[in-house]
């Protein structure tokens, strides 16, 4: 019998692959499009700095929210339920937005978007790194970061398509959301559940006959873990001795990692405007492009370095470049554009671990809860930033604000300089002790 994650790549895993990367293309979509329509929407609205940032912000703070609550749900009651069915409620809300006449509005379905896609977040990154062949892991998992990259840029053009057709453009900008979403629905109505969550709460059967029937009857049933974390609150283990460090780590890197991420990209056009002025909207698509090449270099280099390397060296670079770009007065247009391009290419490639790193530091038990607990960390994060970058650029400047992105990507680096740990090759289902 062939061990459970040296399973061969198959039809069942393209197709939950699929599925999962569908989910993080609509994830990407729905936060890049609010970047782009808030540009139309803000007069319709009468929206002041203040409400552009809280609904900017928005699904962030949700996310937050739905990531936290969502980790322990899943790693009681199981992965398949929510995988399958979160993506036809974000179609819904995405459709509401037509109907938005006022700021609160527009807030409140952004807020409860962010609920979902939290849910998302979770159970497609547990899900499909538990039935991932070790051997294809990093490079599967790090398409949900091409996928949600790619959603970020689609919805940039998508905006600058709809921004003609009228004063409602925006609506239409925000509703398109749906259209991913209602697509790879069917793809994940019926698929099953996790073979390492069933094996861990005692469905051995059931685990043997999904790892039969969907990954071969030469493929052994995975271990389960130890008892000692089926037990007690998912929180209170991942802050253990034995697991903290772990936690600290996925929570302090994905929350440095998004803080310029989303920052910067929500307003990239304000920001090229300040340090390049009139290139904001030429440089915002390039910027935006240099996300999607970002994605596809992490995805050929995630299994070619050790994991723990890719994340210091990542922050490293990213926050070099910003700091030039912050501390560099008239710089010239070329420049710029090619320190954002590196900025933009290495912050995104650093992404594809976020999906690959997170789900690999926990074991099957604790797993969802530390995804999750990691993303609510990191969208309070990214949501604060996002909400401060225009208060700050409109007060400050452009560099002050590129400047306090700089002590986030360096505080990042000197965390996973000390403290994290090497992930590569890892089996997840002897994954008990760090």
């Amino acid at each position: 019998m062939r061990p459970y994650d040296e399973a061969p790549f198959g039809l069942f895993h393209l197709r939950l692959a699929i599925g999962s990367t569908g989910g993080a293309f609509s994830d990407g979509f729905g936060l890049g499009i609010v970047g782009v329509a808030l540009a139309q929407a803000s007069s319709q609205l009468d929206l002041s700095p203040g409400w552009l940032g809280l609904v900017a912000a928005g699904s962030l703070a949700g996310l937050f929210v739905g990531a936290l609550l969502t980790g322990p749900v899943a790693d009681r009651s199981g992965r398949r339920r929510i995988f399958a069915y979160n993506m036809a409620a974000l179609a819904g809300l995405s459709l509401l937005q037509l109907f938005v006449v006022s700021a609160w509005q527009l807030l409140a379905l952004r807020l409860i978007m962010g609920l979902v896609l939290g849910s998302d977040y979770v159970v497609s990154k547990a899900l499909l790194v538990e039935f991932s062949p070790r051997r294809v892991r990093g490079q599967l998992l790090s398409t949900l970061s091409i996928a949600w990259a790619a959603g970020y840029v689609c919805a940039y053009f998508v905006g600058y398509v709809l921004h003609d057709i009228g004063p409602g453009g925006w609506r239409w900008m925000l509703a398109s959301g749906a259209v991913p979403a209602l697509l790879i629905l069917p793809l994940r109505v019926g698929m099953p559940e996790s073979p390492l969550w069933l094996m861990d709460h005692g469905h051995t059967t059931r685990a043997a006959q999904i790892v039969r029937e969907r990954l071969g009857a030469d493929i052994a049933t995975p271990l389960g873990c130890s008892s000692a974390l089926a037990d007690g609150w998912r929180w209170k283990q991942l802050l253990s001795p034995a697991w903290r460090r772990r936690t600290l780590v996925g929570c302090v890197f994905f929350t440095c990692q998004v803080i310029p991420y989303f920052a910067i990209g929500t307003f990239i056009t304000q920001v090229i405007s300040g340090l390049s002025p009139h290139h904001g909207d030429l440089g915002a698509a390039a910027y935006n492009s240099f996300l999607l090449v970002g994605s596809i270099l992490g995805f050929l280099i995630v299994d070619r370095i050790s994991r723990r390397g890719f994340l210091v060296g990542s922050f490293a670079i990213t926050a070099a470049a910003m700091l030039v770009l912050s501390l560099g007065a008239q710089l010239p247009p070329t420049a710029v554009a090619t320190l954002l391009a590196v900025f933009a290419c290495v912050l995104s490639s650093q992404a594809s671990l976020v999906y690959v790193y997170l789900p690999e530091l926990f074991p099957t038990e604790l797993r969802a809860s530390g995804i999750g607990l990691a993303i609510a960390a990191s969208r309070l994060g990214s949501a604060a930033s996002t909400f401060l970058l225009p208060v700050i650029v409109a007060q400050s400047g452009v560099r002050t604000a590129l400047g306090a992105c700089v002590a986030a990507l360096v505080f990042g680096c000197l965390v996973c300089l000390f403290w994290a740990p090497e992930t590569r090759g890892l089996r997840l289902d002897s994954l008990q002790q760090p």
